[in-house]
């Protein structure tokens, strides 16, 4: 019997996390890292750009947004296009036409499947209706709430001319944040009562763009919840928006299933994420991102090697043991 080969396409491996929390320092490294994660063109930069477009473009000003209004459909409408466009424009690429072919897919299944596990009988369809019915509508009620905080004085608003530098940083800070708030939110839905809405995440262990935010509405509250550090920090609206986006936007990136976008035998932009892949197919390691290594602190990492998938079957039967 033939044995199912178990990764179509693996990144370099072994896996390496941000070189700032590699010993010895690297500078040259690092400041590879940060300006790779945000120059020439990546996908952090897209999202900044973004977010000022919806700002200018289709949101409220402070003093519409003191009581309630059509202002909040518009967030609506809006977050529901974008994770239209966005999810199914790389779903169609990837997954249904195959433009890119299937050189850099990692899982060798294919997407989407079929099943009584999933909603409606198709990966396909249930990833849809939860990403937009719930990941949406808590996306854009946490705005709306936010927007209606800041205007009517419950939670402090930055101006460009209050602090221009600490205005910039706020944006390069926030994949930091993100990495810190996930990883531990991410705990939190494996441990035992939570885990019965985290499952519903995890029906996906081979993923496409709509994985993304497909999330039981427990989970989107919790998800989504890194926006109540606006209730304590100083911003913008512009950053509100890009936050939210961070989260909603690159959640559909990173669950592609496939490396990037590759022209002439280069990779042009990075989409998928195999260290979350990894995750998906494991479940009980990579709870966090690379950017701030949690999960080498506490155990939980693998980089992709054979060595890691041995490591981790050993901590888990240990555990058992012991249970």
């Amino acid at each position: 019997m033939t044995q199912r080969k178990e990764w179509n396409y693996t990144p370099d491996l072994p896996l390496g996390v941000n070189p700032l929390f590699q010993w010895p320092l690297r500078p040259v490294a690092i400041l590879r890292w940060y300006w790779d994660s945000w120059f020439p063109i990546s996908i952090n930069l897209g999202i900044v750009g973004l977010a000022y477009l919806s700002y200018f473009w289709s949101s409220p000003t402070l003093e519409d947004a003191a009581q309630p209004g059509f202002w909040i459909a518009e967030i609506w409408l809006r977050n529901c296009l974008l994770v239209l466009l966005l999810a199914h424009g790389l779903h169609l690429v990837f997954h249904r036409y195959q433009l890119q072919g299937t050189d850099h897919k990692y899982d060798p299944r294919p997407f989407p499947r079929q099943g009584r596990v999933f909603t409606f009988g198709n990966q396909l369809h249930d990833n849809m209706f939860w990403a937009i019915a719930s990941g949406v509508t808590v996306w854009s009620g946490y705005e709306v709430l936010i927007w209606w905080s800041m205007s009517n004085g419950f939670a402090p608003v930055l101006t460009w001319a209050e602090n221009p530098v600490w205005f910039v940083a706020i944006f390069f800070l926030i994949p930091i944040w993100e990495s810190f708030y996930f990883y531990w939110i991410h705990r939190l839905l494996h441990a035992g009562p939570f885990y019965r809405f985290h499952a519903l995440h995890h029906r996906n262990t081979d993923i496409g763009p709509w994985s993304g935010l497909s999330m039981h509405p427990v989970e989107h509250l919790f998800y989504f919840g890194t926006i109540f550090v606006h209730f304590f920090l100083p911003t913008h609206p512009v950053h509100l928006i890009c936050h939210l986006m961070f989260y909603g936007l690159y959640a559909i990136i990173t669950h592609t299933g496939f490396e990037g976008v590759w022209a002439g035998g280069r990779k042009r932009l990075h989409l998928g994420n195999f260290h979350h892949q990894l995750h998906h197919r494991y479940f009980e390691v990579n709870y966090g991102t690379l950017e701030v290594p949690w999960d080498k602190l506490f155990g939980t990492f693998h980089d992709g090697s054979a060595k890691a998938k041995e490591m981790m079957r050993e901590r888990i039967a240990r555990r058992r043991n012991q249970s």
